[in-house]
């Protein structure tokens, strides 16, 4: 009897062996080494790791906004190359992790959620930007405001808005919670969370905090001097099963600051 053959689902997003360098000689900075990884459509993937990990280099990589890279990228098995199109940028959108840096101070929400439709000669404008502003729990009552005018959920909830404008498919999400008050995390969390479920998103999010990763995420890439070192499920529980002493130390320090543990921990060259 011959096996049936099993269908290849192809990924949404696919690195293969992505090496981002800058500098020369002895100046060489070696930002992203060799790293290789694939999310599945609809699914959500982690990039966790301290600074200067390589996460966000990554991730910008991904969007296009950095064009020294080896290796190879692909989008549901479409090679990327380093020019981005329309098309691309309709299907794959970013979340900054400063709400006020990447909102425009001196547009209003409404102008900031209208120029991505403009720039895509998408004529629906009222009907979209009524949409996303529910989508994002926004009150109407913002949409001619300034960025000042509002707190720093509610600026981060603009700029999911903006990102989510266009109908993408996939959302790049650098550190969306760092810059805000930790009352106001989860509900940025919560929400993105939401969001995936209710508009079938793929999200591949950045963060220092293991413990977001492992809240949001089904499976988490552990970054470190721009290194891949061990990729992890997370299981119902939101736990994973750490094996390289870097992730247990990670794993560590997102449950609290403790002396002890701290005193104990070791840089893992």
């Amino acid at each position: 009897m011959m096996m049936e053959q099993q269908t290849q689902i192809t990924p949404a997003i696919e690195l293969k062996n992505l090496s981002i360098h800058f500098g020369s000689g002895d100046d060489l900075v070696k930002a992203v080494n060799q790293v290789s990884f694939s999310v599945p459509a609809q699914r959500s993937f982690g990039l966790v790791g301290e600074s200067g990990s390589g996460k966000s280099t990554i991730l910008r990589a991904l969007a296009g906004l950095n064009q020294h890279c080896g290796g190879e990228m692909f989008l549901d098995g479409q090679v990327l190359n380093n020019q981005r199109n329309k098309i691309f940028y309709k299907k794959v959108q970013m979340v900054f992790q400063d709400p006020y840096a990447s909102l425009h101070p001196r547009h209003t929400i409404d102008k900031i959620l209208a120029e991505p439709l403009a720039i895509h000669g998408l004529k629906d404008t009222e009907q979209r930007i009524t949409r996303v502003m529910d989508q994002v729990s926004l009150p109407s009552k913002f949409r001619f405001r300034y960025p000042h005018q509002l707190s720093g959920g509610q600026r981060q909830r603009v700029a999911i808005a903006r990102a989510l404008i266009l109908e993408p498919e996939i959302l790049l999400l650098d550190e969306p919670t760092s810059a805000l008050d930790v009352s106001i995390q989860a509900e940025i969390l919560n929400l993105l969370n939401r969001l995936r479920d209710e508009l079938s998103l793929t999200y591949v999010l950045v963060s220092h905090d293991l413990a977001v990763v492992s809240y949001m995420c089904e499976q988490v890439a552990v970054m470190q001097h721009g290194k891949l070192l061990e990729l992890l499920e997370v299981d119902q529980y939101g736990e994973t099963q750490a094996q390289h002493p870097y992730t247990v130390q990670l794993n560590l320090a997102s449950k609290g600051y403790d002396r002890e543990v701290i005193s104990r921990f070791i840089d893992h060259d």
